[in-house]
C-alpha cells in the first residue's frame, strides 16, 4: 500500500482525502463524523483503528469498535487484517453491540443476578413467552405487545416507568405483562436480545466498581451507523467512556431510517451538548455515485430539518439523466422493469447482479418476483425468511440450548416434544404446576416429580428417559454439575452427528411430511451441521460456546464469492449499506412512499400533525436511502393504479418526485408498454428473449 506523510508527520495510504485524513488523526477528544451516503466511513474507522494500534501505542485489547450487523463487523474486521500486523491487532474487539453485551454480561453475571451460562431468546421464544400470558393467537396483537415491551427496554424504562407512561388501554396492557414477562425471564435465567444492551447499560450506570473495570479496559471506542442508536446504546457508550471521553462515532442523520425500533437520531444532536469539546468532521465527497443522483438526493433531503448541514458531491461526473416512468399498474410496472433490465443488461454488456430493484413494503416483491419469472431472469430477494427461523433449524437448536442451559424451559418444551416420544401437553402442564411450585426449571422438576404421585410411571418413564439423554450429552461436551466445561469435552462435531442420530430427525421428517418437503427439510439441517462443524474448527468453540454464538447469528455467514449472478429484490430498509451500479426505485406513490402508516388512537389533531410530519421525515430519509444506492442510473416507476386485496386503489406520484426537481417528467408515460395489449406485450418478451439468446 502507497503511503505520503500528513503535515503532522503521520504515516497514512494515500487514499485518504483531506478530511478522512483530519477523522484519522484527531485524537484530542470525543469526534464526530458525519459520514455521507458512501463517503468512505469504513475507511476512515478501520485506518484510526491501524492508526491507533500502529503509531500512537494503543494494544489491541484496548480498543472496542461497534457495529450493528455481523456482517458489517466481519467486514471491517477483514479490513483491518490487511492493515496491521496479526500480533498488534491482538485482543481488539470488532462487534456488534449484542455481541459486547453477551461478552459482557459472561463476566459481570452474577452482578445482574444471572449465571454465566443464561439462555438467549430470540424473538420466536420471547414471543411464545408473551401469547402464553395474553392467551390468543392474533399474531398482530402479539407483535405489537411485543414491539411495545422492545421500545420501553430500548429507553431504559422498567415495568412502574412503563405503567405510568401507558396512555392507552394497549399500552396499559402491554405494562402489564412486560412485568410478568421480565419476571418470566428470570426465572428462566434468560434474557433477550434487548436485554443484552439494557442489563449491561444499567450495571454500569450503578455499579461504580465495574463501571471503573470496563472504563480502564476500553481506552478508545469507535461506533458505526450511530444514527441507528437508541437510548440505551447511547448510555452503554457514555458509560464505557466515561469522562475521558475518547471514542469516535461515525453517522449520517440523513439515513436515520429506524425510529420504528427504537433508534433516535436525537442522539447525533446530544453529542453536541452532553460533549462540549466535540470534534465534528463532515465527510462530503460521495465515491459511489454520480453528481446527477446525489443532487436529486441533496435535494429531496434539504427539505428535512438539519442540523449539521452537508452536501454530498462526487468527481464522477454528472451521468445520465434520472427517469421518472408511470405505470398504468403494478403489473405493468413489473413486465416494464423486467424488460428493461434484460434489455440494458445485454446493452451495457452488464450482469444480473449489477441490477436492483427497491421497494417501500414486501407486498411489492410478490408481482415483481412473477415478472422476473416470466423472462427467466434470475433472483435474489432480501426480508424473507431466516434460515435460522426455518422450523427445522429452530428444532435442531432447541436441543443444542437445552444441552447448554438446562434451565432453558422453551428449549426444553420444543425439544421433548420434537419428535413426538409419548410426551403430552397433560404432562408438560402437570411437569409446568410442580415446577412452578417448587420453583425449578421443568429439566430439573422432571428429576424430582418421580419422588410424588403426581405422574403415573406411564407418564413419567419418557420424561426420565430423555432427561438421562440430555445429560449424556452434556457429560460428553464436558458439563459438570457445576455448570462448568471441562477441559476434556468431545469435539463439538462428533456429538452434533450423535444428537441427530440419537433423535433420529430424518426418519422423524419423511414420517410426518411429503418426501420433497422432506428433503429440503434435512438438507437444511445438514447445511446447519456443516456450518456449525466449521465453525467449531476454525473458532475453537465447544459446544457451549457454539451455542452462544449461533444464538447471535440471524443468518449463515456467507462470504462475497458465494454472491450469485442475480437481480437484487430489496425492501429499502434492508439495502441500506448497499450499492448497484443500476437501481430501479418502484411505487414511488403517495401512501406508498411516503408510507403514511395507521391514524393516531388519541384523536389530538395536535399530536397526530406532529406524528405525521416526524414520519414524513423518516420517510424521506428512507427514499434518500434508496436514491444512495444508485452508483450510474437511476429509474423511478410510479402506478395509477395499484392492486390491494381485490381493489384497484387509484395513486397520485410520490410528493418526492417533486423534491427531487423532477416533477416535468413525472407523468411520462413508458411508450413500450402503455399502448400494448397483455398479448403484444408477450410478444416483446419473447422477441428480447431471443436477442438475448443470439
Amino acid at each position: 500500500m502507497s503511503v505520503s506523510v500528513s503535515p503532522v508527520g503521520h504515516t497514512l495510504p494515500s487514499n485518504l482525502n483531506a478530511v478522512q485524513r483530519e477523522a484519522v488523526l484527531y485524537l484530542s477528544g470525543p469526534c464526530l463524523v458525519l459520514a455521507g451516503a458512501g463517503s468512505g466511513k469504513t475507511r476512515v474507522i478501520t485506518q484510526k483503528m491501524a492508526y491507533l494500534l500502529r503509531e500512537c501505542g494503543y494494544m489491541g485489547r484496548q480498543i472496542v469498535a461497534l457495529t450493528f450487523t455481523n456482517k458489517a463487523a466481519r467486514e471491517m474486521g477483514e479490513r483491518v487484517k490487511t492493515l496491521v500486523d496479526a500480533k498488534l491487532a491482538k485482543g481488539l474487539i470488532i462487534s456488534t453491540f449484542h455481541s459486547l453485551g453477551v461478552r459482557f454480561l459472561r463476566e459481570e453475571a452474577a452482578h445482574v443476578g444471572l449465571k454465566p451460562q443464561f439462555s438467549i431468546l430470540d424473538s420466536t421464544d420471547a414471543l411464545a413467552i408473551i401469547q402464553e400470558m395474553l392467551a390468543t393467537t392474533d399474531k398482530a396483537r402479539l407483535r405489537a405487545v411485543q414491539q411495545t415491551i422492545s421500545l420501553w427496554k430500548n429507553a431504559l424504562m422498567d415495568p412502574d416507568a412503563a405503567d405510568r407512561a401507558a396512555a392507552t388501554p394497549s399500552e396499559a396492557e402491554a405494562a402489564k405483562i412486560y412485568r410478568n414477562y421480565n419476571a418470566t425471564l428470570e426465572a428462566y435465567q434468560s434474557v433477550d436480545f434487548d436485554d443484552l444492551i439494557r442489563l449491561p447499560a444499567l450495571l454500569l450506570q450503578s455499579n461504580q466498581a465495574v463501571r471503573e473495570r470496563w472504563q480502564a479496559r476500553v481506552q478508545y471506542l469507535l461506533v458505526d451507523e450511530y444514527q441507528d442508536t437508541n437510548e440505551c446504546q447511547y448510555r452503554l457508550v457514555q458509560m464505557l467512556t466515561g469522562s475521558r471521553a475518547m471514542f469516535t462515532a461515525v453517522g449520517d442523520d440523513d439515513q436515520a431510517i429506524y425510529a420504528w425500533r427504537g433508534a433516535t437520531v436525537e442522539n447525533l444532536a446530544k453529542l453536541t451538548t452532553d460533549y462540549e469539546n466535540l470534534k465534528i468532521v463532515k465527510l462530503e465527497q460521495n465515491y459511489r455515485s454520480v453528481q446527477r443522483i446525489l443532487s436529486a438526493a441533496n435535494a429531496v433531503i434539504s427539505k428535512n430539518p438539519n442540523l449539521f448541514g452537508k452536501k454530498l458531491w462526487s468527481d464522477l461526473g454528472v451521468g445520465e439523466p434520472i427517469q421518472v416512468s408511470a405505470m398504468d399498474t403494478d403489473e405493468v410496472e413489473a413486465e416494464s422493469i423486467a424488460i428493461r433490465i434484460s434489455a440494458e443488461r445485454f446493452e451495457r454488456k452488464a450482469q444480473w447482479k449489477d441490477f436492483a430493484v427497491l421497494y417501500r413494503s414486501n407486498q411489492q416483491a410478490r408481482v415483481m418476483e412473477q415478472a422476473l419469472r416470466n423472462l427467466r431472469i434470475p433472483y435474489t430477494i432480501s426480508g424473507g425468511q431466516s434460515f435460522f427461523d426455518k422450523a427445522e433449524i429452530r428444532d435442531v437448536l432447541a436441543y443444542l440450548r437445552l444441552i447448554s442451559n438446562d434451565d432453558d424451559d422453551p428449549a426444553f418444551i420444543r425439544a421433548v416434544t420434537t419428535p413426538r416420544r409419548g410426551i403430552g401437553q397433560v404432562t408438560l402442564q402437570t411437569l409446568g404446576q410442580f415446577a412452578a411450585e417448587r420453583q425449578l426449571s421443568l429439566f430439573a422438576a422432571l428429576f424430582e416429580i418421580g419422588q410424588t404421585e403426581r405422574l403415573p410411571a406411564k407418564q413419567l418413564e419418557p420424561l426420565k428417559v430423555f432427561g438421562a439423554f440430555i445429560q449424556r450429552i452434556q457429560e460428553r461436551a464436558g458439563r459438570r454439575h457445576s455448570q462448568q466445561v471441562a477441559a476434556s469435552a468431545e469435539p463439538a462435531g462428533a456429538i452434533l452427528d450423535d444428537l441427530l442420530g440419537a433423535i433420529q430427525y430424518e426418519r422423524y421428517l419423511y414420517d410426518t411430511l411429503e418426501e420433497r418437503a422432506a428433503q429440503s427439510r434435512w438438507q437444511n439441517v445438514l447445511e446447519l451441521l456443516g456450518w456449525l462443524k466449521r465453525k467449531a474448527d476454525e473458532d475453537e468453540l465447544n459446544l457451549f460456546e457454539l451455542v452462544q454464538h449461533v444464538a447471535l447469528v440471524t443468518m449463515l455467514e456467507r462470504g462475497d464469492d458465494d454472491e450469485p449472478d442475480a437481480v437484487k429484490l430489496s425492501t429499502l430498509h434492508a439495502s441500506k449499506g448497499l450499492e448497484y451500479p443500476h437501481v430501479f426505485l418502484i411505487g414511488v406513490e403517495e401512501g406508498l412512499l411516503p408510507h403514511m402508516g395507521r391514524d393516531e388512537e388519541d384523536g389530538d389533531p395536535a399530536k397526530a400533525a406532529e406524528s405525521l410530519a416526524a414520519r414524513i421525515q423518516e420517510e424521506r430519509r428512507l427514499m434518500y436511502v434508496g436514491i444512495t444506492r444508485a452508483q450510474r442510473t437511476l429509474h423511478l416507476t410510479w402506478c395509477k393504479k395499484r392492486r390491494r386485496a381485490r381493489e384497484d386503489i387509484v395513486r397520485e406520484p410520490s410528493r418526492f418526485i417533486d423534491e427531487m426537481g423532477l416533477s416535468a417528467i413525472k407523468m411520462q408515460e413508458d411508450p413500450e408498454l402503455q399502448s400494448l395489449s397483455p398479448k403484444q406485450r408477450l410478444g416483446m418478451l419473447k422477441a428480447l428473449l431471443n436477442k438475448g439468446a443470439t
